[in-house]
């Protein structure tokens, strides 16, 4: 469970860092007294519940982010400036704080790698559970299409969707998770399928469960544990794909800040700019690694749930 608790610590200081990068990374005050003597959040007008009713006036500033740059911020006189004091990772072509932009790409890489898993995982529990409960001719139609799926090269069917589609974020998820739902399914399937032909499934169906009773009460709870740690993996290969669209220059569009695209400035400027291929490569590595070890640690964890899980009888119907 090493690895678990790894993960999780390294998950939730990404989590953290992007939840507060609004706070984190800006050049806006935090706290502000106006010239009525009041005091203003004007950071906090990044989280629209929070900021919605704050004056405009942001007046003396009192205390201002651990990063006071805005990751948009483009100052021309500091461009391709290596770390200092003044701005601790560099700055890029524009001069924009490199620290900066990687605070503000954290919600945006993470949030893509996590919402196209959890498509992912829906799509594959949804069909995996159909193909593994109603067998036949059902199974034998929804495993060719995993097949088929399985067939294609993930990367140049993104490719694909992403040039076709107009590259945003909602593409990036909608193509990731239109194309890694077979794995999830194949274990909901091969899951399900070991599962039906228990003892207690059995009671279950001569006691008058109906096929919906039977897949959400037994099929589901038995498909998951494979399916989530499969899903957490493929949170990893989310964060991938998604830096290597925006590394072609076909995710995020600009100016929003991925880590992906900051990578992709290495290109042009790798020998005069070294910070710009390590620390946003580090970036990608960290939450990769991160999810890899919560993957591994689940894996340990849940690896014997669907094999032990037994029925009570209050369960059976």
């Amino acid at each position: 469970m090493r690895e678990a608790r790894t993960g999780a610590v390294l998950l939730a200081i990404l989590a953290t860092v992007a939840i507060l990068s609004p706070l984190l990374a800006t050049d806006r005050p935090l706290v502000a007294r106006r010239p009525d003597g009041a005091l203003a959040f004007p950071a906090f007008a990044a989280y629209p519940l929070l900021g919605r009713s704050r004056p405009p006036a942001e007046g003396v500033a009192l205390l201002r982010a651990p990063i006071p740059y805005s990751p948009y911020g483009i100052a021309l006189p500091d461009r391709l400036t290596p770390p200092s004091s003044a701005h601790w990772l560099g700055t890029d072509d524009l001069g924009r704080d490199v620290l900066a932009r990687l605070v503000a790409a954290a919600p945006v890489s993470l949030a893509i790698g996590l919402t196209a898993s959890v498509l992912a995982m829906g799509i594959g529990l949804a069909v995996g559970g159909a193909a593994g409960a109603s067998g036949g001719l059902v199974d034998l139609v929804l495993s060719r299409a995993m097949e088929v799926v399985l067939c294609f090269p993930t990367l140049f069917f993104v490719l694909a969707l992403v040039a076709v589609l107009e590259p945003s974020a909602r593409t990036i998820v909608l193509a990731i998770g239109l194309t890694a739902w077979p794995n999830e399914a194949r274990y909901a399937r091969a899951e399900i399928l070991k599962t039906r032909r228990l003892d207690y499934v059995r009671a279950a169906r001569a006691a008058g469960a109906g096929p919906l009773r039977i897949f959400f009460r037994h099929f589901v709870p038995a498909a998951l544990p494979p399916v989530l740690v499969s899903a957490t993996f493929g949170v990893a290969s989310a964060i991938l794909a998604e830096s290597a669209l925006s590394f072609l220059g076909i995710g995020v569009p600009p100016p929003r800040p991925s880590w992906g695209g900051m990578l992709a400035l290495s290109e042009a400027y790798g020998e005069r700019a070294w910070w710009l291929a390590v620390f946003p490569g580090l970036a990608i590595f960290a939450a990769v690694s991160a999810y890899n070890l919560l993957g591994e640690g689940w894996r340990e964890r849940l690896g014997g749930i669907g094999e032990s899980r037994g029925a009570s009888p209050e369960e059976i119907a």
